[in-house]
């Protein structure tokens, strides 16, 4: 199976329409969205085409193939207009052996870690900056943003496919790999 892993669409139907260009061409099993679908929040700028109902028509008509956790910008409106579940703090994935633990990233996080055995991945959002961090008891792992990139990053998005996760910019250029 492989899975696209996503966060940070903040409303930015552009990005969203190239995240989906980028799904198809992936040929990913599941788009895995790890929170802040539509709004932008109020620590950030609008990000360009700015279009939150765009959003929800896009990512409608491709509820069956969506994964979602809530982001600290998602609220029980946004769930009203959404097809697909997205209220759930985190989701938890086997690959390899290993639990990864899938969350937006406000709540559980570096500073306030999750019940991980040693070797397990939290894997989050939020920050807007691509990671990849293997301490001595777990590997932190964040796709960056798709919409709003920060600390010099791109837009982009990350995979995983049998123990390879792969960092991308929305073009599928590979920015970086890991195998766990």
């Amino acid at each position: 199976m492989k899975l696209m892993i996503a966060s940070d669409i903040h409303g930015a139907a552009g990005f969203c329409e190239e995240m989906l260009k980028a799904y198809d061409r992936e040929k990913a099993d599941k788009l895995l969205l790890l929170g802040d679908i539509l709004y932008h929040g109020p620590r950030n700028d609008l990000p360009e085409n700015y279009a939150p109902k765009e959003v929800i028509s896009m990512l409608n008509a491709r509820k069956k193939e969506l994964l979602c956790v809530r982001g600290n910008c998602d609220t029980e409106v946004d769930q009203m207009v959404l097809e697909f579940p997205i209220m759930a703090e985190y989701c938890i994935l086997y690959e390899n052996g290993r639990m990864v633990f899938a969350t937006h990233g406000h709540s559980f996080n570096e500073q306030n870690l999750p019940m991980l055995k040693r070797g397990d991945v939290l894997l989050h959002g939020h920050t807007h900056v691509p990671a990849c961090k293997e301490t001595e008891d777990y590997i932190y792992l964040n796709p960056g943003s798709v919409s709003i990139p920060k600390e010099g990053s791109w837009h982009g998005y990350m995979t995983l496919k049998s123990g390879f996760f792969t960092w991308k910019d929305l073009d599928g250029t590979v920015k970086q790999e890991f195998r766990i």
